[in-house]
């Protein structure tokens, strides 16, 4: 049976919401069991024949530094739910906590794997196909070198391979536009890298794109580093808070106003569904050897559940044997003189430079 350890204390809201969403993922999975970390007094006589339950004196919040949560609460929910998956009593940890610590103690209770410099943060974005983009870095890592990069690519095809059963899912990298001469020094370098690895036959690189593309769906999935991703996805979040604020608007304004919401509303709930963060809710910490998924702290029951729903499949596929192979594959790479020396030494591209006249 698969067990799966959740971080009961962690999240923005009363632990009960996340009692609530185990309830009903249980109820669904009968091939699943859930162990809990908390205090307590949390649980308020809250049972499950397939759940169980495991004090901790300490609590991570949302606002402690990284020193509190690493060296101070070495007993807290989040630290012992991870230590679970190193001992391998549960094969996947979930938790709605401090983002920071939870990447932290992941990074240091599980350690790497063997070929990755730097964990990343992996979502999902909803897009107009009705499918979604997975996007990575989504915010742990805010200065990337161009090896990183390739290895958030290598991580998030395996990933989109085990959930969406996509062989070889199509990886883009996001620039300020389509063109090889665009972006800035290290984009041009992680573009050759990835170009690389695709003709060596490890990646299935489409090449450079574009904001727009993410929502587009123009390829499975998009690189970038975690400054731009973790925009991107305050971003969408705040268009699916804005499409919920106008619905709510709806009855609130004159009677012209109500008469053109009663006619807009079904598109703009249609609208609002699809673009919900919540059904898309649950980052993978790709790049650690074990398991870890991020629930947004702000989750209610709904999408504490998805995220439980999403760290289940990436178990039961065995996504973290998909990742150490993929990143086995593209190690020789990143070690290679080849490798090494692209883009290096190599001419300014000039967008004004005419190669048939030789004249700017």
């Amino acid at each position: 049976m698969l067990t799966i350890a959740v971080d009961l204390m962690g999240g923005d809201h009363d632990p009960q919401v996340r009692l609530l969403a185990c309830r009903r993922f249980l109820d669904h999975h009968p091939d699943t069991q859930i162990v809990l970390f908390g205090r307590e007094e949390a649980l308020l006589g809250w049972r499950h024949d397939r759940a169980r339950f495991v004090h901790a004196n300490d609590v991570i919040e949302m606002d402690d530094p990284l020193e509190v949560a690493l060296r101070r609460k070495k007993n807290s929910s989040m630290r012992i739910c991870i230590e679970q998956v190193k001992s391998g009593e549960a094969q996947v940890a979930v938790s709605a906590g401090n983002t920071g610590a939870l990447m932290a103690i992941s990074r240091y209770v599980l350690k790497t794997l063997a070929g990755i410099d730097r964990p990343a943060i992996a979502g999902q974005m909803p897009n107009v196909s009705g499918g979604v983009t997975t996007m990575l870095d989504l915010g742990a890592n805010v200065d990337c070198t161009p090896e990183h990069l390739l290895q958030f690519a290598v991580m998030g095809s395996a990933l989109v391979s085990v959930l969406q059963n996509k062989p070889h899912p199509s990886v883009g990298l996001l620039n300020i536009g389509e063109e090889v001469i665009k972006g800035n020094e290290m984009i041009k370098k992680t573009a050759e890298l990835l170009r690389f690895a695709a003709a060596s036959g490890d990646l299935n690189f489409f090449g450079n794109v574009e904001g727009n593309d993410i929502f587009n769906g123009t390829t499975d999935i998009v690189v970038c580093d975690g400054f731009v991703g973790n925009v991107a996805l305050k971003t969408s979040e705040g268009l699916a808070a804005m499409v919920g604020s106008l619905l709510r608007q709806g009855f609130e304004k004159n009677i012209f106003t109500r008469l053109a919401y009663m006619v807009s509303a079904p598109v703009l709930s249609g609208f609002k569904r699809r673009v919900d963060h919540r059904r898309h809710n649950g980052a993978a910490l790709l790049g650690l050897q074990g398991l870890v998924f991020k629930s947004h702290g702000s989750a209610d029951a709904l999408a504490f559940e998805v995220a439980l729903s999403r760290a289940y499949e990436a178990a039961e596929h065995g996504l973290l044997a998909r990742v150490h192979e993929r990143i086995a594959r593209v190690l020789p790479l990143l070690e290679s003189p080849a490798s090494a020396d692209l883009g290096r030494g190599a001419p300014e591209l000039d967008p004004f430079f005419n190669p048939d006249t030789g004249e700017t």
